[in-house]
């Protein structure tokens, strides 16, 4: 299995903290390559980051579709869980992590552009939907376990994300709960192991 690789990818982290919680990261090989490169656009029109190569060389994109593959090699827990409603809560928790990426990528690209009035809205709405996300990972944050669902993974990477890129805006007061999870689960082999560079 081949993983188009991006250490500072939250993304990417997601995929090998999935690969490093079903013990197949050994199996990986880390390629590193820009998204200009006209190879990484040709296993993945959209040319992103992460993007798999399997291992019967089928072409694989993006992170919720990686970490599924992933779950899917070995015989490790599976991350994500049999239909019924721990499944669902897993992939729900999975969607809110993605969508604090999701709305934190983009906007730490925004802040370095010249700030009209479309600008500072945009950047003002994206920065509402992750502190709903965060008051809403409070309020379950009790239910939270270590690391074992695709929902678990992608939130520590979220929050990672944001103590990575937007540490002037902490995450943390006024959410003690989450605060203490997280400080438990970033020290376990998936999150310590993929801590973000550059």
């Amino acid at each position: 299995m081949k993983l188009a690789f991006s250490a500072a990818s939250p993304y990417v982290r997601k995929a090998m903290a999935c690969a490093i919680a079903r013990g197949i990261d050994g199996q990986i090989e880390k390629w590193g390559i820009k998204t200009s490169d006209p190879a990484l656009q040709a296993a993945n029109p959209l040319s992103k980051v992460p993007t798999m190569i399997g291992a019967a060389g089928e072409m694989l994109y993006d992170s919720p579709v990686i970490c599924e593959y992933l779950d899917s090699v070995g015989s490790a827990p599976k991350l994500f869980p049999a239909p019924g409603p721990a499944r669902w809560a897993a992939l729900r928790q999975q969607a809110l992590g993605d969508g604090i990426m999701d709305a934190s990528q983009p906007r730490r690209r925004e802040l370095a552009l010249p700030q009209d009035d479309g600008r500072v809205e945009w950047i003002a709405l994206q920065r509402g939907k992750v502190d709903r996300a965060i008051d809403a990972l409070e309020a379950e944050a009790d239910s939270l376990g270590n690391l074992t669902t695709i929902g678990e993974i992608t939130i520590g990477c979220a929050l990672g994300y944001l103590d990575f890129r937007f540490a002037h805006e902490p995450w943390r007061p006024g959410h003690p709960k989450l605060d203490a999870w997280y400080a438990r689960v970033v020290t376990l082999a998936p999150l310590a192991g993929t801590l973000p560079v550059g």
